[in-house]
Order: structure tokens, then sequence, then C-alpha cells
């Protein structure tokens, strides 16, 4: 039966997917999302550069027969979708078939994020002049990162949300709630789960991937300490026996980068056709540069 320690990184067993495109610090590749599918592992995920230097500049999508080596599709561009910055995207096939890639973008000239999505009968085929916004956020909350899990006939949202009011707060987060018949028109249900003053995750807490395991619900999650933790969470666990309400476990982080930072984050879990697990996750390195790893289990 498959359990939390099953869903947990080590990154002593794990290899490098994607390089980032120099070993520098603020050079990153990473924010993965990933779907089994017709025998591949298809694969998205956001490549950064330095705040200043152009910040999340584009998503790529890519193909992989075993996980660890893959081909790349297409790029979509910050410029293409009219954004300041690319977040972590979201890959999904729905049950008829079709693509869907949603896309987390900064709104020019602010703190605010809202989620667009593209369509595509294949995952080479997305179009960014062919879009529209899913969670558009609100002038107080800034919406971006969506875990999205369809389960029977409900599909399960969970998005990074930010406070807007005051500029300087606006790195907090918390993991609000959703649900959906068809994955576009989205109802929220309320904070799924929230920081703890006094503890490692006080700053905020990202949901990163979500599994039922029975009656329970269980998300790793990445969270932070302080403001100047911004880009090096950790992940931690969460439980709940509703989706809506989840609670954080223990008062340590569950996988950590051993590098300056710290930083082990995005946490992506792939369930491949034999049974068997793909992790996928964001790494600090030694240099500081994020790199994206992946672990069979």
């Amino acid at each position: 039966m498959l359990t939390i320690e099953d869903l947990l990184p080590d990154p002593d067993r794990s290899t490098v997917a994607i390089e980032p495109a120099r070993p520098v610090s603020g050079h990153w590749a990473g924010a993965p999302s990933a779907v089994a599918s017709d025998g591949l592992i298809y694969l998205a995920y956001r490549l950064r550069r330095p705040v200043g230097e152009g910040r999340g500049y584009a998503v790529v999508v890519a193909r992989s027969e075993d996980g660890e080596r893959f081909e790349t599709l297409l790029t979509i561009h910050q410029q293409e979708m009219d954004t300041e910055s690319l977040e972590r995207p979201t890959l999904v096939r729905t049950p008829g078939g079709r693509w869907r890639l949603y896309l987390s973008c900064a709104t020019h000239g602010t703190k605010h994020w809202r989620v667009e999505v593209l369509e595509a009968d294949d995952p080479a085929g997305f179009d960014p002049a062919h879009r529209r916004v899913v969670l558009p956020g609100d002038p107080k909350t800034g919406v971006k990162d969506p875990v999205i899990v369809r389960r029977g006939d409900v599909w399960h949202l969970w998005a990074s949300c930010h406070p807007l009011a005051e500029p300087e707060e606006a790195d907090q987060m918390v993991s609000d709630y959703a649900t959906s018949a068809d994955g576009i028109e989205w109802t929220w249900q309320g904070t799924a789960l929230s920081g703890r003053p006094g503890f490692w995750d006080a700053r905020g807490a990202r949901i990163s991937a979500v599994r039922f395991l029975g009656g329970q619900v269980v998300a790793l999650y990445d969270g932070r300490a302080t403001a100047g933790e911004n880009y090096e969470e950790k992940t931690g666990v969460a439980v709940g026996t509703d989706p809506a309400e989840l609670a954080p476990v223990g008062t340590e982080p569950a996988a950590a980068s051993p590098h300056a930072g710290g930083g082990l984050r995005y946490m992506e879990i792939v369930d491949l056709p034999d049974g068997g697990r793909r992790l996928y996750y964001e790494y600090t390195r030694a240099d500081g540069a994020h790199e994206l790893r992946t672990e069979l289990r």
C-alpha cells in the first residue's frame, strides 16, 4: 500500500533531468508538471533568470521514453503570454484525450498573478495565440502555481494565493482550494493550508502535489520561515480527510537540499503504468543554481 514515505524525495537516488541555462545563482530549471501517457512521460517546466534579467522567461514542454532524457516539443516565451514572468505550469490530459497547459502569468508592473490555459490535441500543439484566463485573481489577491487532480467527475485544484494590499508582504502565500466539473470554471472553497507562526513554514505554504490515499488526503507543500528565504522553499507534508482542510505534519521540513539555501520545492508525482512512481522536483545546487531532478520509486 502506498505510504507518505513513498512520496518523499531522496536526492541521493535522483538523476538530473534538466540543467539550468547557466551554472550560477539565479538561473533555474524547475517547477515541473508531468503526465504519463501513451508509454511516454510529458513534462512541462519553467526556465528562469535572475530578477532584472527576465525572471521566468519561458515554459518548455518536452517528452521522454525513460523519464530522464527529454526531447523538447515546444517553448513558450513570456512575451507570447503578455506577462512579466512565467511561473510553474500545469500539464493535464482531459478524459476526452485533449491536453491542457495552465500557465501562471505575472501582470506587468504589479505583484498580481493570474492563470491562463491553452488547449491542444497534442502537447506539441499549444498555441499562445489561443488562450483564456481561468483563474483571474482580483485586486487583492494574486493566484498562481495550480495543482490539479481529477478524481471521478470532480476536478480538484489547489493554488498559491498571495495578498496584494501591501506590496512588501506579497511574497506571503496560502494554498486555496477550488473544485470544477470541467477544469475551466472553478468554485473556490476556502483556504486549505496556511503557514504556522514560529515554524519553518511561517511565511507561507504552497501545495505542490496531492494524492488521495484511502480516506486520507496527502499533500506535499513548499514552505519558508521568512521573506529572505523566498525562492529557497523546502518541502513539507500536510494531511487531512477533507481536501479543503489540511494540516502540516511535524515541526521540521520533510525534505531539503544540503546546499546553501536548502531549496527543494515544486514536488511532482507521476503514477506509472506498472504501478511505480517517478518524482520530479526543483533542487538547489552547490553553485546556487536550481536544476530539475527526478527519481524512480
